[in-house]
């Protein structure tokens, strides 16, 4: 059953610019990106597979077209509305971010792009273990790779996509599928831990949901393989927490470089400035990447 809503978002808003923080490249290929400029997902965790279709209707709206059984649309949505960002009110960033001379022109153009979040902890997870220590290109394929070996294959109307491969599915596979999509053997370790925490209810969003940014940091680098990077980046796109920012990061520190050019700053004194809503730079900063690489709204390979 195939049936479409209308989602009232936070202004301003940018489907364009919260799909491409949450996607990173094109080449992903869970979170589409049409040439129309709508956006397509597989929605897991539902007896049957449920297609999410998403348009900009208006400034204040996005058009949501749910196919799947109906039984499993509200939550679909809800789903919709967390990985979008739908409910954000980022103004307190805005405000911030126009008193930092060399931050302004980025924010400015950047206008409307929200926080996006990761449907569950586990995809949280796996992109930050991934991406640790591996530029954004590599980690990207890896994990393409590792989705297309993990999960079916499912169209809509002939429209190709994959599901993000639950925590069950990826405990079933067998190593060598997974060092053969090109994780290291030290990787697939800290994602098999991480996974057996998540079925044994030793690591739950619920918990971590309940806990002050430091605490659940800490909570979370209690897994081995989880130290304070892939703590930061699973609180930021897993549980939506704009208080933390990933500084000890090479790709933020050179992308900081690009943006700021010749003013010199102290880091700490403009993430005190952002206060709460910090997190908001990181992904301001990924956008600049993007656009110097011509990557904003670039349709889905």
């Amino acid at each position: 059953m195939r049936t479409e809503y209308r989602v009232p978002v936070v202004p301003p808003y940018r489907l364009d610019l919260t799909v491409a923080v949450l996607r990173r490249l094109s080449t992903n290929p869970v979170d589409i990106f049409t040439p129309e400029g709508h956006y397509v997902r597989v929605l897991a965790g539902f007896r049957r597979p449920l297609f999410a279709h998403v348009a900009q209707a208006a400034p204040h709206a996005l058009s949501v077209t749910l196919d799947g059984d109906t039984a499993d649309h509200q939550a679909g949505l809800a789903s919709v509305g967390r990985i979008l960002g739908v409910d954000r009110d980022v103004t307190p960033f805005i405000h911030a971010a126009a008193r930092i001379a060399w931050l302004s022109p980025l924010a400015k153009r950047m206008l409307g792009v929200k926080p996006p979040r990761y449907p569950t902890l586990w995809e949280a997870c796996v992109n930050a273990v991934v991406f640790q220590q591996l530029s954004l290109i590599a980690a990207s394929a890896i994990t393409g790779r590792m989705i297309d070996i993990l999960s079916p294959h499912v169209e809509s109307e002939g429209f190709p996509a994959l599901a993000f491969p639950d925590v069950q599915r990826f405990l079933a596979a067998r190593d060598r599928e997974l060092l053969g999509a090109g994780l290291s053997a030290v990787k697939v370790a800290t994602l098999r831990r991480i996974a057996e925490a998540i079925v044994s209810d030793e690591l739950e969003e619920r918990v971590l949901e309940g806990l002050p940014s430091p605490e659940a940091a800490n909570l979370l680098s209690s897994i081995k393989g989880i130290g304070p990077w892939t703590a930061t980046v699973i609180l930021l796109r897993g549980l939506g927490r704009l208080d933390v920012f990933p500084a000890k990061d090479s790709s933020v520190a050179r992308n900081l470089a690009a943006v700021a050019g010749q003013t010199t700053f102290d880091i700490a004194e403009v993430l005190d400035a952002l206060g709460a809503q910090r997190g908001m730079l990181y992904y301001h900063l990924l956008l600049a990447r993007l656009e110097s690489r011509g990557g904003i709204g670039r349709a889905s390979l």
